[in-house]
């Protein structure tokens, strides 16, 4: 058995019976998927190795394999235009055992529109607060966004979520079918390294991730501290951020070992963000040996908790400035407790529970 555990959060998977999917083929239909950087795609991405190394087949359709238009307001996001008459052909093409359904985009409208005409059983995944995203962009009521997501996971045999705090909340909006997905970490990637590859005054605070405004990077940005303050990532705040704050570093998108050695170089990460359903990045940042500091919302809490390896505070400058004395090695051995297998294993076994017999498509 694989177990991810941390005060908050603690799950144990056993191993699945992967012949619960027959046929042994996944499909996984994303609105989020590569080239995007972000927590989701990097999820998938991992899960889908996973899995195959378990012997099954997974496929993933992502708006890199339709037609495209850019999000409005955040045109780094491709969103596909031919997923209505496009993605149905390529499901009964594949004939997949499972669908799971990843994000309410176009491609997961088609997914699950074609799933409920031919009575093809889905999962899907709450990755996002949308709801809370739309109200900072244009102020929506978040209301009237949670109605419409809570109607589009509501047919779906399970949606899983990534912490117990997430599950709560979406269970006091009446989502139904609620269980569990947690999050990994690459701990071959993602560790302490030499700190040399930044040369700036320290000690050096850092935030890593999507540069946008639901992010709150406004308010790591407004904070007193001593050094240099660092934001790595890409955005459609970002230009805005960059004339705004003339100090801060803004060393723009990184990936792989390039990612990997900015994360080792920071002194503390913090994290603004009010609306995350797990922040990765945290994960990554404490495999490095690199204490958090957050606010004391969904996300945090259940990654950080009151454990040793952060500090959680409505102070952020008084989170940073604490984080400043915890020992890094306690920020990896924290970090450790968290497995892409598990992760994976635990997914797999969600959808393999609420999976029923695949009916007949042909009509």
């Amino acid at each position: 058995m694989n177990a991810v555990t941390s005060k908050n959060i603690s799950v144990t998977t056993a191993q699945p019976d992967i012949s619960a999917v027959p046929g042994q083929r996944l499909v996984i239909v994303s609105d989020a998927w590569l080239p995007q950087i972000n927590g989701v795609v990097r999820t998938l991405d991992r899960t889908r190795q996973e899995m195959e190394k378990l012997g099954l087949e997974v496929h993933v359709i992502g708006p890199d394999r339709f037609r495209t238009i850019p999000c409005p307001t955040y045109p780094e996001i491709r969103l596909a235009m031919n997923a209505l008459w496009a993605l149905p052909k390529m499901l009964k093409d594949l004939m997949p055992a499972a669908i799971h359904i990843a994000t309410e985009g176009p491609l997961g409208s088609a997914a699950r529109r074609f799933c409920k005409k031919h009575k093809h059983p889905f999962s899907t995944s709450f990755h996002t607060r949308f709801p809370e995203y739309i109200h900072a962009r244009c102020g929506l009521p978040v209301s009237i966004t949670y109605a419409w997501m809570r109607k589009f996971h509501g047919d779906a045999s399970v949606t899983m979520v990534t912490t117990p705090t997430m599950r709560t909340d979406l269970d006091s909006r009446n989502f139904k079918n609620l269980e569990i997905w947690s999050r990994g970490v690459d701990l071959e990637l993602f560790r302490p390294r030499p700190k040399d590859i930044l040369d700036f005054p320290r000690p050096i605070f850092m935030n890593i991730g999507r540069v946008a405004v639901e992010k709150n990077i406004g308010a790591f940005l407004e904070l007193g501290l001593p050094g240099t303050k660092v934001v790595v990532g890409g955005g459609p705040q970002l230009e805005e951020l960059k004339a705004a704050y003339p100090d801060v570093k803004f060393l723009g998108p990184k990936t792989g070992e390039d990612l990997a050695r900015h994360y080792a170089a920071a002194d503390v990460f913090v994290f603004p963000s009010r609306t995350d359903t797990f922040g990765l990045v945290l994960l990554e940042a404490l495999a490095s040996g690199v204490p958090v500091a957050a606010l004391p919302v969904p996300g945090p809490i259940d990654v950080i908790g009151d454990n040793s390896c952060g500090v959680l505070d409505e102070d952020l400058q008084r989170a940073a400035m604490r984080a400043l004395e915890i020992d890094p090695a306690l920020c990896r051995r924290h970090a450790e407790k968290f497995s892409w297998e598990a992760c994976s294993l635990q997914f797999l076994q969600n959808l393999t529970a609420n999976q029923k017999p695949k009916p007949d498509q042909s009509s």
